[in-house]
C-alpha cells in the first residue's frame, strides 16, 4: 500500500507556522503512525523543511520532514 504525502498549500503552511509561533499541539501522521506533539520549530535540513515537535509526556523532541507527513491538524484547546 502506497501512502501519499500531505499537500502543503500556502494556507496549510501558514497554519503550521502559526502553530509553531504559538507552541500549539499538532496531530500528524507519518508512515502510518499518529503523533501528537507541541510544535516547537521549523528547520531546514538540506533541501527539506522539518517540523520539530516535543512529545508532551516525555519532553523528547522529534523531527518530521514535511514531505513525509501524510496528515496534519492543529489540535484545538
Amino acid at each position: 500500500m502506497t501512502r501519499r504525502a500531505f499537500r502543503w498549500s500556502p494556507s496549510r503552511m501558514a497554519e503550521l507556522e502559526a502553530a509553531v509561533a504559538a507552541r500549539r499541539r499538532v496531530a500528524l501522521m507519518r508512515r502510518g503512525t499518529e503523533y501528537v506533539v507541541v510544535a516547537h520549530s521549523l528547520r531546514t535540513r538540506g533541501r527539506t523543511e522539518v517540523l520539530v515537535g516535543r512529545v508532551p509526556m516525555t519532553g523528547e523532541d522529534l523531527e518530521f520532514a514535511l514531505p513525509e507527513i501524510e496528515a496534519f491538524q492543529v489540535v484545538a484547546g
